[in-house]
C-alpha cells in the first residue's frame, strides 16, 4: 500500500518561501518517478516539477530558477523548497508517485494535497 502524506503548505506574502515535504511509504524512490503537482482553481493539475532514480530533475518553465526538488532517500521524503513565491503559485500542490513495474506499466499514486497560498 503506497501512502504519499504531505505537509508544508500554508500562507505567505508573495517574494516568501516555503519547503513542501512528502514522506512516502510502500514505495521507495530508487527506480521509480516522483514529482509535485498543483492545481488551481477552474485550472488543470499541471507538473511542477520531477525527479526520477539517478536524481535527475525536470521543471515546468514556471519553476525554473524558483523551485528545487529534492529527495531524502533515508528518510523516504521529497520536497519542494519553493522561493521568490508569486500569487500565481497559489495552489493545492500534491505529492505523485510513479511506480515503474515494467517497461510499459506504472502505476500513479497520489497524496492528499497540501494548500499553497501566496498574498500580493
Amino acid at each position: 500500500q503506497v501512502q504519499l502524506v504531505e505537509s508544508g503548505g500554508g500562507l505567505v506574502q508573495a517574494g516568501g518561501s516555503l519547503r513542501l515535504s512528502c514522506a512516502a511509504s510502500g514505495i521507495i524512490f530508487s527506480g521509480n518517478a516522483m514529482a509535485w503537482c498543483r492545481q488551481a482553481p477552474r485550472n488543470k493539475r499541471e507538473l511542477v516539477a520531477g525527479i526520477i532514480s539517478g536524481g535527475r530533475t525536470n521543471y515546468a518553465d514556471s519553476a525554473k530558477g524558483r523551485f528545487t526538488i529534492s529527495t531524502d532517500n533515508a528518510k523516504n521524503t521529497m520536497y519542494l523548497q519553493m522561493n521568490s513565491l508569486k500569487p500565481e503559485d497559489t495552489a493545492v500542490y500534491y505529492c505523485n508517485a510513479r511506480k515503474i513495474v515494467s517497461p510499459n506499466t506504472s502505476y500513479d499514486y497520489w497524496g492528499q494535497g497540501t494548500q499553497v497560498t501566496v498574498s500580493s
